[in-house]
Formats: C-alpha cells, structure tokens, sequence
C-alpha cells in the first residue's frame, strides 16, 4: 500500500514541478519506504509517490513506473491480488514484456498496454487507486477500486495559466500546492453533519471530489472537464444478484461460499513481508481468521484491543477464538489516557471532518499490530454483505408495527418511549436482558430505544432508515444547503429489492466506503499498515447478492450462512452473542476527562464567530448530555471533530 499525489498544468509547470515533492512527502506515513517523482515538462505532468513495499521489495518496484514501450507511466496505490493470473494470461496471449520483478504494478502496466485500461481493471481482482499518463494521448486516468477501499481526491485550482488539476490519494497532499484555494463546501459540511462523514464525490472543500468507487476518470488538456465511466456498479449487482437468486440447497450455497471465501483470503495473504489479522471475536473478523489459519502452515499473527469498561471489552472473546484457532495472539488493554492521546491527532490522520468514534481503537489496534507485522487482514463489510447490522431488523420490525396506526397515534407512542431517559432504560434493562428476545439484548438499548422514538412518525421504512443513519437535522449548518446523494436526492431504483436488501444495498455505496473503509485506510496508513478486507473480494460480493434472503436474515438474527462457514472452524458457543460494535466509552469520556477540551471546542461565542454552525441546539445538547438526561455522544463528536478539524487547519479552512 502506499500514497500518490500529481497534477496536470501546462501552463505553469514550474510551479507544479517545486511543489510536487511537498506534495508527496506529505504522503510519507503511506510509503516509507521509497520515493519518487517523474515529470513532463512540454505535457505539464508531474506524478509523485511514497511506496509501502509489500510485494517486490526490490528496486523493481520503484515508482513511478513506465511501462516497457514507455508509453504509460502510473503511480499505484494498493493490491492486486490475481496479479500471477494475469501475467500467466498476458504469457499465454504473448502480449507479455520481459518482466522485471515481480510487482503488480508492473502487470498493470503490461495489461495496460495489452489490453486498455478499462479492459485491465476489469480483470483485476483487489483494492487499488492509481494514476495513469498516456504519453501518446496525453490523456490522464485516474481509476479507484470497486468498492471504495483506496481513496482518491481530486479537482482542478486556480484560474487561467496557474490552472492545475490536482489529485492525490488524501487532501493533505493537493493543499501542499500553492494554487490551492478551495473554501469549505457548506452543502458537504451538512451531509457531513448528517452523517458521520463526507460522502463521496464530495470532500469538505468546494472544487474538490472523492472519486466515485468502481469509477475511472480521465482528464487532459484538450478535455479539462474530468470524463468519469462507470466499469462497476454496485447498484446493478444487487439488482442482477436478487433477480438471479442462488437455486442450490442451503448445504451448496454455505459450500460455495465457504470456497469464495477461502479463495479471497488466501490470496489476500500474499505478500513478501509479515502478515497478520484483526480479531474481535465476532462473526465477521473470526471468519477470516479461521480461513487464514486453515491455509497456513504456522500460527497466524492476530491483534486485539480490549477495555475494561463494561458493555465495550471483546477482547475476551478475541482470546477465546485466538486459542481455539491457534494463532499467536497479541491483545493490550487500553487505559482511557493511552485512547485519549490519539484524539489530537484525528484531524491530521483524517484530513477532512470524520466523526466515527470507533477511528481511535481502529487506530490503536493498527498502532499494535505495527509493532509485529506489516499487513493485516480484516472482517470489514460482513454486516453490508450479509445483514448483520441490528437496524436492519429493527428498521423493519419498526416498520411492520408502526404502519398499522395513524401518524398522530405515533407520535404520542414516540412521547412515551422518550419519557424515560436513556440511562433509564438501560437500568430497566440489565435484570431482564436475558428475557428479552435476542433482537433486544444489546448494549446501550436505551439509545436505541430513543432513537426508535424518533422514527414512529416516518411515512416510510426508507424514512426510517434515513433517520436511524442521521444525526443532526439539517439546517444545522448556516447557509449550507444539504447536497443530494444516494441516500437523499438520487436514491437508486434499486428494482426489485424489499426494504431490507435496499437498506443493505444503500449502505454498501455509502456507508462502507464513506465511513468503515474509510476510518481503517487512515487509521492504518497514519502508522504505515496494510489493510485488505477479503469480504470484498468483488466475486464474493455478487455471489453474497445472490444468496436468498433467508440465507442471511433468519430467527431475527443476520449473517445466517456466514455463521454456518464460521461454526466449521470455531465452535458456536465461543461466538454467539450479542452484537457489541467497535467503539469506545466516548458519552462518559465527555462527561469526564474530555470535558474541558470539549467545552473549549464548544464555545457559544466561538462557535457564533466562525458561522459555520448554528449554536442553540449544540449548547442545549451539549447541557443535556453534561447532566445525564440524555447520551448525545454522536451528535456531539460530530460537531468536535468538526471543530478539531478547523482548528487544525487554522481557524477558517479558507
């Protein structure tokens, strides 16, 4: 894995050729290990890279890199695993130059030159973003993986000659040239306050765009408008996958499966450096653990974080697995100073607003898992794939009840259920949690049912999805209108999918990129870590697509056949239990010991000067949260991280 930056400026080379290495050494976290540069100066392109070696460790794999005939020259980010295959192809097809190393990039470039690049990406199985210069076309092509695991910003700044396209794998890199100007986008602060994180295209800065997963773009002088083409649709597999539903019995379907998956995590394990695993215990992580284990001939290095904060500690049940399996196991309790160090550096590691909480142990167990190996897998996108987030059910159970009543009985009944306080809920709770039926026996059930609540009045179970997702009502931000995305404003038709594989659908092309994939790329990469998620592996994803509804979703519990895999590797007693997420004990953090930092970023008259957000509604929740009657932990990191950002970036962000 590594970092990328460049840009396209005919016009003022100059400029762009002493900024480029600014540019790239603000990248020197995702590549420590290499570095260089590689300019045009009659074309007016400079590429830029810092390289994380992990396959080739020699100097052939040095980029930048051009291909043989020297027509291409690439910068790459990221993994292709069936990269052997399709060197095996390009030999049978005698399309294949005499090889150098054995570095994908490498077979990039020679598919490149074989077959196109639209026609080699859609051969290519792995997680990537890359930047391509065509010497002969003097076009630009900017591609992003399938799934959104590699991020990718980019955008044109400045105006006339010093005009120059931009691009970079995180926005730390393109604010090192000088001609970049771009002020906050008010409309993706709104989306951002909505939900956690930018969605893509969007980034925090007006002018600047995420490359949209399962995208290529190409941009060039003659063409300064980016051109983006679609070679993947995560959209049109749902649809595709559902009306073409898996015909075999549930012991084939748990089968294949199993064989998808084996195959994804073994050739995810390739590498020329230390491999090793997250392990929380759960369905999803336990998964990938056990396949690696079964395909390899030592024990498996696996990482686990733990807490001693009750309702928040898996590493218990990590261990358990860890021993059943085998692997050499690695785990460290953090204390809540050790978790509070990290919260300085967020914005820096983030470099736009990101405001999911779970950033600091994902950071904290990369930070472990450094210390030992230089890759490690994930179970990241089994909730997505699978249905195993506990809104799914909810949403539809909510769904089923509540539509059989007026509007206005609701909102009483949504009165009623707010009375008692969360805290409130959750003592009634705990000496009847084991009655409760499974659905129900999860942490922090008082904030579910409050935010339960506020979803009785929807007119629509895809109303209620939006609202479980969002956060802050919009009109939060001061002259910001709320830009239109996936989730609102160009929803998809997703034709043929019942509200819960729309839900699932929904969060796989916003939700998994924007915020999971996101929050492990940056935690990781901030302290020079691979990551690959073999749940997306794109074969396993349509086959997941295919899979009957009752596959997944089943006695109200998801992950049904995921858990059928899981239960021939690790017995069901060590895994079954309720569902506990990632995170930390943040809603008591501010009351403690994040108190004074937080009232500081909280500040009515600050907040009322920079007049980004409106401070009523902060002041008043921040006041309920201070005194217990309400958890409003999310809604708040959202505003801190927000204000830690801007803080970061000197106050105003331009």
């Amino acid at each position: 894995m590594c970092g990328f930056s460049g840009g396209l400026s005919p016009g003022d080379f100059r400029t762009l050729h002493s900024a480029a290495r600014a540019m790239t050494e603000a990248l020197a976290h995702r590549g420590p290990d290499d570095e260089g540069l590689w300019g045009d100066a009659e074309a007016g392109i400079v590429l830029g890279h810092r390289r994380l070696a992990i396959v080739d460790l020699s100097a052939s794999g040095h980029q930048p890199m051009a291909s043989v005939s020297g027509r291409w020259v690439i910068v790459f980010n990221g993994e292709i695993y069936n990269h052997l295959r399709l060197r095996e192809q390009l030999e049978m097809a005698k399309a294949a130059p005499v090889w150098h190393g054995h570095s994908d990039t490498e077979t990039l470039l020679a598919g490149f030159e074989a077959w196109g690049v639209r026609a080699t990406v859609e051969r290519c199985i792995g997680m990537f973003a890359f930047a391509v210069w065509d010497r002969q076309e003097r076009v630009l092509t900017l591609g992003r993986d399938r799934l959104g695991e590699k991020p990718l910003y980019y955008g044109w700044q400045g105006a006339g000659e010093a005009a120059c396209f931009l691009f970079g794998s995180e926005l730390v890199a393109l604010k090192r040239h000088p001609a970049f100007s771009a002020p906050i986008d008010r409309g993706a602060l709104a989306l951002y306050m909505r939900h956690n994180y930018v969605p893509s295209p969007y980034s925090i800065h007006q002018g600047i765009q995420k490359l949209l997963p399962g995208h290529l773009l190409s941009v060039s002088v003659r063409k300064r408008e980016p051109v983006l083409e679609p070679y993947w649709s995560m959209e049109s597999v749902a649809v595709e996958g559902v009306a073409d539903s898996f015909q075999g019995a549930e012991g084939e379907a748990v089968d294949a499966l199993e064989t998808l998956l084996r195959d994804a995590v073994g050739q995810q394990m390739m590498a020329d450096v230390p491999l090793g695993a997250f392990l929380s215990g759960g369905i999803d992580s336990s998964t990938v653990v056990a396949l690696m284990q079964a395909q390899s001939s030592r024990p498996v290095r696996t990482f686990s974080i733990g807490f001693d904060e009750a309702g928040y500690n898996e590493a218990v049940h990590a261990k358990a697995v860890a021993a059943h399996l085998g692997t050499e196991h690695s785990e460290l309790y953090i204390t809540p100073s050790q978790a509070l160090e990290v919260i300085p550096r967020l914005p820096e590691i983030y470099s736009e607003p990101f405001a999911d909480s779970s950033q600091i142990p994902t950071y904290l167990v990369s930070a472990l898992a450094k210390g030992h190996v230089t890759v490690a897998l994930s179970g990241d996108a089994g909730d997505e794939l699978f249905g195993g987030y506990n809104r799914y059910v909810l949403t539809r159970n909510l769904w089923r009840g509540v539509s059989r009543f007026p509007r206005p009985v609701r909102g009483v009944a949504a009165g009623m259920l707010r009375w008692p306080t969360v805290n409130t809920w959750n003592r009634m709770a705990r000496p009847v949690r084991g009655m409760l039926p499974k659905t129900l026996q999860m942490a922090n059930l008082g904030d579910k049912v409050h935010k339960a609540a506020g979803v009785l009045d929807s007119a629509s179970v895809d109303e209620i999805y939006l609202r479980l997702i969002s956060h802050w009502p919009d009109g939060m931000v001061l002259g910001g209108d709320i830009h239109p995305t996936l989730l609102h404003g160009k929803r998809p038709a997703l034709r043929g999918l019942d509200p819960l594989q729309r839900m699932m659908a929904l969060d796989a092309m916003t939700y998994l990129p924007g915020d999971i994939l996101t929050k492990v790329d940056r935690a990781a990469m901030a302290v020079s870590l691979e990551t690959r998620v073999p749940f997306l592996d794109h074969r396993v994803v349509e086959f997941a697509w295919r899979l009957p509804q009752a596959l997944k979703l089943r006695d109200g519990k998801g992950k049904w056949i995921l858990r059928q895999v899981l239960h021939r590797h690790v017995p069901q007693a060590l895994i079954e239990r309720p569902k506990m997420g990632f995170g930390v004990p943040i809603d008591a953090w501010l009351r403690g010991p994040l108190r004074e930092w937080a009232e500081a970023l909280l500040d009515e008259s600050m907040l009322r000067q920079q007049g980004y957000l409106d401070p009523a509604p902060i002041r008043r929740r921040w006041k309920e949260h201070l005194s217990g009657q309400r958890n409003w932990q999310h809604q708040l990191w959202d505003v801190l991280m927000f204000q830690a950002w801007l803080a970061n970036e000197g106050g105003s962000a331009l």
